[in-house]
């Protein structure tokens, strides 16, 4: 399996993110937003955004002089291997419950493990419930937000594999189905733009998914909806594609 070279936009925030802990890390001494933008070379509205994005997740804190220090989740993250395991996955459960209540959906992690979608983790609630996995959702990722996300992320023969694997069956009026046609869709979806899935795998539920790629790990951050609020997808989606980058630091520190 390959990935496509194609960046995106959590991608590059986490890029600057890394760099800002990088001088933070230097400086175990504290140091200012001065230097921190000095050193990073970046602008002052987006260092403003990702110190503010840092703090919040614990990764920076800032001292009595104003400046910042190492933060308790980058001491976890950057434990000991068995360890470092158990301290992501707390984290982006906590991370995943917070953006569930933030947007009013139920909200997934996923990956493409060993040629497979694989949800990884999950946070759903009574009036949130997860999607009705009513056809294995390995077989399904022609039709879902995810399993289109996930593809997108893929090379063409990658997305072959799968589909050799799993054929592009019929599971609502909605479904793409014929290769060539959704390998075109695959290759027109912008890397900023959420994936969407306006009832292709179930009648009466829609949904939204963002890509977090760590390294050559394949992954995805989705969301989903029943139909009555549709009318919110979009503004959820958004929400998505902006969280998107703190669950993507959280994986690749």
């Amino acid at each position: 399996m390959a990935l496509k070279p194609e960046p995106t936009a959590p991608i590059h925030s986490v890029q600057h993110a890394l760099r800002i802990l990088e001088v933070v890390a230097r400086h175990s001494g504290g140091v200012d937003d001065t230097a921190i933008a000095r050193e990073t070379r970046l602008p002052a509205h987006q260092l403003t955004d990702l110190l503010r994005m840092l703090r919040r997740e614990g990764y920076v804190e800032q001292i009595g002089d104003g400046a910042y220090i190492g933060g308790e989740s980058l001491t976890l993250l950057g434990s000991a291997a068995a360890e470092r395991v158990h301290a992501v996955e707390n984290k982006l459960q906590r991370s995943l419950a917070a953006l569930r209540d933030s947007v009013g959906a139920a909200v997934y992690l996923s990956r493409y493990v060993d040629g497979e979608v694989k949800i990884t983790q999950y946070a759903d609630g009574p009036r949130m419930p997860k999607v009705n996995e009513w056809v294995d959702f390995r077989s399904a990722a022609h039709a879902m937000a995810v399993g289109k996300c996930l593809l997108t992320q893929l090379d063409h023969d990658g997305r072959r594999d799968h589909l050799s694997r799993h054929k592009t069956v019929r599971l609502t009026s909605r479904t793409t189905t014929n290769e060539k046609v959704l390998f075109r869709k695959l290759d027109s979806q912008p890397a900023t733009v959420p994936v969407l899935d306006l009832q292709e795998y179930a009648i009466g539920t829609v949904c939204a998914a963002v890509p977090i790629t760590a390294g050559r790990s394949v992954g995805c951050l989705a969301l989903s909806l029943p139909l009555e609020h549709a009318h919110r997808l979009r503004q959820a989606a958004y929400t998505l594609n902006r969280e998107a980058a703190p669950m993507l630091l959280s994986l690749t520190i």
